[in-house]
């Protein structure tokens, strides 16, 4: 009775439940903003860099086999440094080098570095514009790697960096190919989805002694002054190729010397050195024997002598007498000098 009742009665006045929105939804009687955004809406801001990416260069980075730790580093640095890289396993010593135009071509890359190590002492660099070309071909030296300098300069990751090169790269027209090579390499596209929309380091490509020097530095903000990240490495031009990996050969350097002549050089070297140190020996040697020279006899040196006198030979024929044993006379006296101490201590004693 007492459930029917409660029936009739109906049910007790309960509060009604408000429904549950987002905070960032404006209520019925806000009245929207002069943006457009209620006063409890929050606003996403716009993103940081406002573009399409349009510049699509890839750049494959990869080497063959029988590289060291220092040319792993170094490709490993290079790849960190260029968020618009790419990377694959090392090729076979084997394959033709026409093989990694395929490869790029698999990978959707255009341009590509290729390490190339020879005698396991030697390192090649390939700067390549797939699969048309041109390409070059250098000759790595002096190679710093990032963990190796320890140097006090540091950027953001994946940030685009400003490339600095040397005036010497607009007076020759072979150093103006590797300019636009470089560019095209070395450059993050704009936009790029693993780039930052930041400028904070910069690439220089500096002509010394008839080879290019690579460096990266960091702008610091306050004063823009420079300090360098690293790595460091220097490129020794050898040929420019016409086509991608090979072709008709566009320049030559003349100036180029290969490691293996530059080690039959320095073997001949120290050859020549020990060559002309046997020949001053065999000079010495013949010197001390030309400076003894028989010198006659002169007559008058023996003006002033005097001969000595000359004693009469004595033969022995009887065995001499041996001589007695003496006993030493110092004993005895020895014997009497203790007694005698002897007899002091005892009369002192008493």
């Amino acid at each position: 009775m007492a459930a029917a009742k409660r029936k009739h009665d109906g049910p007790a006045a309960r509060p009604k439940k408000r429904a549950k929105r987002a905070p960032s939804a404006p209520e019925p009687d806000a009245k929207p903003g002069p943006e457009g955004a209620g006063p409890g809406e929050y606003s996403i801001p716009p993103p940081v860099s406002q573009g399409k990416w349009k510049n699509k260069e890839r750049v494959l980075i990869f080497s063959s086999r029988g590289i060291n730790f220092r040319t792993r580093h170094l490709m490993q640095d290079l790849r960190t440094l260029m968020p618009h890289s790419k990377a694959d396993t090392k090729m076979d010593r084997k394959d033709q080098l026409f093989v990694i135009n395929e490869v790029c071509e698999m990978k959707n890359c255009n341009k590509c570095i290729f390490f190339e190590a020879k005698k396991k002492q030697d390192l090649y660099m390939w700067l390549s514009n797939t699969p048309q070309g041109p390409s070059a071909k250098f000759l790595v030296q002096n190679v710093h790697t990032l963990a190796e300098l320890k140097m006090t300069g540091n950027c953001l990751r994946g940030s685009r960096p400003l490339l600095s090169f040397d005036p010497t790269f607009d007076k020759e027209p072979h150093y103006a190919l590797l300019k636009e090579l470089f560019i095209q390499i070395f450059s993050t596209p704009q936009y790029h989805p693993k780039s930052q929309p930041f400028v904070d380091h910069v690439f220089t490509f500096t002509i010394t002694d008839e080879r290019i020097w690579f460096r990266n530095y960091q702008i610091i903000e306050e004063d823009a002054s420079l300090v360098e990240i690293g790595p460091r490495f220097v490129l020794n031009l050898i040929k420019i190729f016409q086509g991608s990996f090979g072709g008709a050969t566009l320049y030559e350097n003349p100036h180029y010397q290969s490691p293996n002549m530059h080690r039959r050089l320095i073997r001949l070297s120290v050859a020549a050195k020990f060559r002309e140190k046997q020949q001053v020996k065999e000079v010495q040697k013949i010197k001390k024997k030309g400076s003894k020279v028989l010198i006659e006899e002169d007559p008058t040196e023996v003006v002033f002598e005097t001969p000595a006198e000359e004693k009469p030979v004595e033969v022995q024929l009887v065995k001499p007498e041996s001589k007695p044993i003496v006993k030493d006379k110092k004993k005895p006296r020895k014997i009497q000098r203790k007694k005698q101490k002897k007899l002091f201590r005892t009369e002192a004693s008493a």
